[in-house]
């Protein structure tokens, strides 16, 4: 049998190196249009800001490497121009010229390439792309030459980890993002965090914004915003998107849905004998059921893993499994990891949810360098099914992002998270380990035993309740919102008679820093005949939410 493999990288190689474990005696051809078949493209950032000192550091195997350990004719340079299913061939250029290549299985790997917008003035030689080793090594190249100010267009997670790279290697660094904040994905109370951080790194941040034109100028470029401003650079990194490079194959016949290719649970594509993974396929989230590429090195790995598996022994392979999307980004001092569905995916799939802001400690509070994370959970409405979860922190967001991406993918609910049994040391956690706190408090909301209210509620709100601030003294003055009544939750039920008067037959709406005592505070009063709701996530979130304008200080 001989399969043809085009496109490397995660996918393609996935898919050939399990198809030569899985047959001795398969001929297996690899062709990648590029100068490097295997490499790591998620530590390029990481080359250009100096932490990856070599960029053979970057290469995970040759073309020589893959022969001699899997017997792999892996062809760099070679780029496949054309398909013709019913004769089983692909046409292909390289430097000896063009080629027909016959196939009995096909495998689509060709990835995703940078997006370009229609910006005026995009061809500049100061616009670079992060996509490749090349690329990598060519914007060292120009920081190495002094290059000083360098403006990157998109804040998503390639964009984010260059602006970083670039500020580690001194330069001045401005980001432009069309969407309202950095890291479009995340949600805004936690994106409020990372722009935070992105300042104090020196990075400053223009969302909401787009880049109508780059002006060349004789020793720089100018980049112009749709507000009128103008950013100068000497280098100017482009990390708006990717799209699918699916022309070749979409013109010879293989079904496409906005550019991505279509296949089924085995990675088929709609031509036989033709399959397809990675990038450049579309893919059925997990939670939500939309339909959507996804871009990542971990669902790519495991479905050219999958697709060999079905090519070689179809009746024992297992569907390529629906990703939830997880990921996870630094910034500065900072882990950024989501998981699942955020609000805007859950809205347009009609999903109804609540939201759940939390806000515990990495390890034990009584241990020596216990730091806050800030976690958002989303969970089904009614029976308390896990969608979604992001979190931000500086230690220990990793692994709680990464238990609750396994608890999306078993389909457990809010109350099952509080039975896991997870690994406990002052050291590492907590003995109610933010995981198992999570499925408390969404326990909670299930059964009523706790109602919340939140941030972006709150001007329409605060005139038709009595919004009551149960944290100390000290914390009031510091800020509070207008016409807040303060009685610290230890004193409530001794003043609960003041709640009543005040409230005037009102909703009560409880705050406090980060949601635990108003929910003791909230009990109470709820106990006490009061409708009652407490303020998820606290002043925290409310800050990340709203900002400070909105309070007030002293008593």
């Amino acid at each position: 049998m001989r399969i043809v493999i085009v496109g490397g990288v995660a996918a393609g190689m996935s898919a050939a190196a399990r198809a030569r474990r899985l047959d001795e005696t398969a001929e297996i051809i690899v062709l990648e249009r590029g100068e490097h078949v295997s490499f790591a493209n998620c530590g390029l950032p990481y080359y250009v800001g100096g932490e990856i000192a070599q960029s053979d550091d970057l290469l995970l195997h040759t073309p020589e490497s893959l022969r001699a350990a899997l017997d792999l004719d892996v062809r760099v340079g070679h780029e496949v121009i054309g398909l013709d299913a019913g004769k089983r061939t692909v046409t292909v250029r390289s430097a000896a010229g063009e080629e027909r290549l016959g196939y009995d299985a096909l495998v689509l790997a060709p990835g995703a390439v940078a997006l370009r917008p229609s910006v005026a003035g995009l061809d500049s030689p100061r616009v670079r792309t992060l996509r490749t080793v090349a690329d990598a090594v060519s914007l060292r190249e120009t920081v190495d030459a002094g290059a000083r100010r360098a403006v990157v267009l998109g804040a998503g997670f390639i964009g984010v980890e260059a602006a970083e790279a670039l500020r580690l290697r001194g330069l001045e660094v401005e980001m432009v993002e069309f969407a309202p904040h950095a890291l479009p994905p995340l949600e805004a109370e936690l994106a409020a965090l990372v722009t935070a951080e992105l300042g104090r790194l020196g990075i400053v941040v223009h969302a909401g914004v787009a880049a109508e034109a780059i002006e060349h100028l004789e020793d720089r470029d100018a980049v112009r915003l749709s507000d009128g401003r103008r950013i100068d650079a000497e280098l100017i990194v482009l990390s708006v998107g990717v799209r699918p490079a699916t022309a070749v194959f979409e013109a010879a016949g293989v079904a496409c849905e906005r550019g991505a290719m279509i296949v089924d649970e085995h990675g088929r594509t709609n031509l036989p004998g033709v399959y397809a993974a990675g990038d450049a396929v579309v893919s059925i989230d997990r939670v939500t059921g939309l339909r959507r590429p996804v871009a990542l090195a971990g669902p790519a790995n495991r479905a050219g893993r999958q697709v060999a598996d079905h090519i070689l022994r179809p009746d024992a392979a297992r569907p390529i499994p629906a990703p939830v999307g997880t990921a996870i980004v630094r910034v500065g001092e900072l882990a950024v990891a989501m998981t699942g569905a955020n609000r805007a995916s859950l809205r347009q799939a009609g999903i109804d949810f609540d939201t759940l802001h939390l806000h515990p400690a990495q390890h034990a509070g009584y241990f020596p360098g216990a730091t806050p994370m800030a976690l958002v959970v989303h969970i089904r409405r009614g029976d308390g099914l896990l969608l979604g979860a992001q979190g931000v922190g500086r230690e220990g967001v990793d692994k709680r992002i990464d238990v609750l991406a396994t608890a999306i993918r078993a389909g457990l609910t809010a109350p099952e998270l509080v039975d896991l049994d997870l690994a406990y040391s002052p050291v590492y956690g907590s003995a109610k380990d933010p995981v198992n706190l999570v499925g408390m408090v969404g326990s909670n909301v299930i059964d009523g035993t706790l109602t919340l209210w939140y941030a972006e509620q709150w001007a329409a709100l605060r005139d038709d309740c009595l919004v009551l601030d149960v944290r100390s003294r000290g914390e009031y003055e510091e800020g509070h919102l207008p016409g807040a009544l303060l009685i610290p939750h230890t004193e409530l039920r001794e003043r609960i008679d003041e709640v009543v008067e005040a409230a005037a037959g009102r909703p009560v709406r409880a705050l406090c820093g980060s949601g635990v005592r108003s929910h003791i505070a909230n009990r109470v009063l709820l106990q006490a005949g009061l409708d009652s709701a407490s303020l998820s996530g606290g002043m925290l979130t409310l800050r990340a939410v709203l900002g400070d304008g909105v309070l007030v200080a002293g008593g």
